[in-house]
């Protein structure tokens, strides 16, 4: 179930959310080519999550706004098709694969290589992700934090 700052929700982002995404996809642009070319990104991450179907763009949303909250130093962008969040040097750091993307039966939250989630000799990178909740919500926020750290 979404987590929502106000009753007004569409398809999935509340009018919150969608109003502070176009405020920061204007202060990119004002930016100038650099700030343009981040907030085009931003924007070809949104209309994908967009064409996702609704279980899918639900996740996908509340992904979003998880990693944008916890890391906003990470660059939204698409990756081979996918939202992807990418750190400083451009390296992909997270990714959201939609269950409809290979027709999966559940959608993917997954971490690359720029990912500091090293744990020994074996750690994961990849978590089947089948729907939104307070305790799935924590555990992404927490996995973001430490991959960013």
């Amino acid at each position: 179930m979404p987590t929502t700052t106000s009753p007004d929700v569409s398809d999935g982002f509340s009018a919150e959310e969608r109003a502070a995404m176009k405020e920061r996809a204007a202060e990119l642009r004002a930016e100038g080519r650099k700030g343009a070319k981040r907030a085009d990104e931003l924007q070809a991450l949104l209309d994908r999550i967009a064409q996702m179907a609704p279980d899918d763009r639900e996740l996908a949303e509340r992904v979003h706004v998880t990693i944008t909250n916890v890391a906003p130093q990470l660059s939204p962008k698409t990756w081979y098709g996918m939202p992807a969040y990418a750190n400083a040097d451009g390296k992909i750091v997270v990714f959201f694969q939609d269950s409809g993307k290979f027709n999966y039966r559940y959608s993917t939250l997954g971490f690359q290589d720029a990912a500091n989630l090293d744990d020994g000799d074996l750690w994961p990178v990849a978590y089947a992700l089948r729907k939104w909740t307070p305790a799935v919500q924590s555990r992404v926020a927490e996995l973001v934090r430490a991959a960013v750290s």
